[in-house]
């Protein structure tokens, strides 16, 4: 009996270190990527402007990869997202230029697009018992085919000043820096509360040495990272879309029981439905908010551009999917989060990022993200082996 209850002990401290040790990977790797780029390009990678560009040219796939955690985590897929963020991107510019909408009208239509392409989709998926894969690689498709026949071809430009703002303006430095302060004051009320609860109802805590210390360090990153932005234009309104983005459905993820619903249902669809779980009616909801995801992209990607083009778009699903996989996200369901998914993004972008600076031709580009995508799904698919063993 003693020996059993050892045994226990041992696997649970094994598979606890497991996890933190996944946890870390990715920050440990993000810090690896910015101190090697920041070496071969002498510094320039780690400027005030190249950090700007980072984190603008990251958000919309960023924004992408938060709606792609929910569909795979519930055991699905979506490779239509980059022909519809072309899409509904062309659809804003086509409105606003051709057409003379204001900047709101598009925006709202383009955004109800992108929902109303998720719903077609997801009625496919949910009710028609069409595989995932299938329906979207058909949607990729139709959606860049109507893109080309709506635009005749032709690249659609200029934007009113106030659409291209949603791509390219950057919030006040104050502003800037009372939401990073508020941000670390919610990092340590949400702790606080979390351990307070923890310990309400008996479970386990990490020791509070370790929690805040943990929260502090990230809390200088942010006092730091907010500190750089402002020594150039401050913090670009994309990056705010990412953030307020990521809050709300890291919330709906944890706190709310449709969040647990989709991970209930990626982690095992028969048990969720004897459950009472109303799987056709979630993974619909799942590809809706996915296609509104879409739409936000679409239009923060047309207004950084000034422009919509046949093209844009092109591979998005891709990155996208590979920031999720990058992020601890399972292709095989019911494990992601949000957080991972969007540090996959950075970590995908930096590379993107400093091998241009280097002047590194785009094949390369091509190359190291297909391999990191694969040793991403080799290491998951080994934790899974090993967490079974």
């Amino acid at each position: 009996m003693a020996n059993t209850s050892l045994s226990n002990a041992v696997e649970e401290k094994s598979l606890h270190f497991k996890l933190n040790l996944q946890a870390y990977t990715l920050v440990i790797a993000l810090v690896l990527i910015a101190f090697i780029f920041g070496l071969l390009t002498k510094g320039e990678f780690l400027s005030s402007r190249n950090l700007s560009n980072l984190f603008t040219q990251m958000s919309v796939i960023s924004i992408l990869s938060i709606g792609m955690t929910l569909v795979i985590v519930a055991g699905q897929i979506d490779l239509s997202v980059g022909s519809l963020v072309g899409l509904t991107g062309g659809i804003a510019a086509i409105l606003q230029v051709w057409f003379g909408w204001s900047t709101t009208m598009v925006v709202i239509t383009a955004i109800l697009v992108g929902a109303l392409a998720g719903l077609w989709q997801g009625w496919w998926v949910a009710y028609k018992n069409v595989p995932a894969f299938i329906v979207t690689l058909g949607g990729m498709l139709i959606f860049r085919g109507i893109l080309i026949g709506i635009s005749k071809g032709q690249t659609v430009a200029p934007l009113n000043h106030s659409f291209t703002a949603l791509g390219t303006s950057y919030v006040p430095y104050v502003i800037g820096s009372i939401l990073a302060v508020a941000s670390i004051l919610l990092l340590y009320i949400w702790t606080y509360r979390s351990r307070k609860k923890r310990i309400s109802l008996g479970l386990k805590v990490k020791s509070a040495k370790m929690e805040y210390g943990r929260i502090t360090i990230y809390s200088l990153l942010i006092l730091l990272l907010i500190y750089m932005l402002n020594r150039y234009y401050g913090m670009p309104v994309p990056m705010l879309f990412v953030i307020a983005f990521a809050a709300i459905f890291i919330f709906i993820s944890v706190k709310t029981p449709f969040g647990r619903y989709i991970y209930a249902i990626g982690g095992n669809a028969e048990a969720a439905a004897l459950s009472g779980i109303n799987i056709k009616k979630t993974i619909l909801i799942i590809f809706i908010l996915m296609g509104a995801l879409a739409g936000v992209a679409g239009i923060i990607l047309t207004g950084r551009l000034n422009a919509a083009t046949t093209g844009a778009g092109d591979m998005y699903e891709l990155d996208a999917i590979a920031a999720c996989v990058i992020g601890g996200t399972s292709l095989m369901g019911g494990k992601g989060n949000i957080i991972g998914a969007i540090i996959g993004a950075l970590i995908m972008t930096s590379i993107d990022n400093g091998m241009s600076m280097m002047n590194i031709e785009t094949f390369w580009q091509y190359i190291v993200k297909g391999l990191i995508l694969i040793i991403a799904v080799w290491i998951d698919m080994a934790g899974k082996k090993n967490v079974a063993a």
